[in-house]
């Protein structure tokens, strides 16, 4: 996935997609990532679930929405991510 960086390339950055649980911040998002994994001892599926603080320029995510989020340089002390796309947006009331 990622290729040692050349004269002219870019690395291929990480993109995670998950649920927005919150926007109430000014340009940052927080968004939900769910995945599963195997225990290391029982060998049972686990789901395990991490948030991510993302950056959101615009405004444009709203809590329930389906994102997509790019790993950047550190924005501040949390946000290591920014938006990339909105995939499903949740209903409006």
């Amino acid at each position: 996935m990622n290729e040692p960086t050349q004269a002219g390339k870019t690395r291929a950055r990480k993109t995670l997609r998950g649920k927005v649980v919150s926007d109430k911040m000014d340009r940052t998002i927080v968004v939900l990532v769910e995945r599963t994994t195997s225990h290391p001892l029982y060998r049972k599926v686990v789901r395990v679930r991490k948030k991510y603080y993302a950056h959101d320029p615009d405004n444009h995510a709203r809590q329930g929405d389906v994102v997509e989020i790019m790993a950047t340089r550190p924005l501040s002390k949390l946000k290591r991510w920014r938006l990339v796309q909105v995939l499903e947006e949740a209903p409006r009331a």
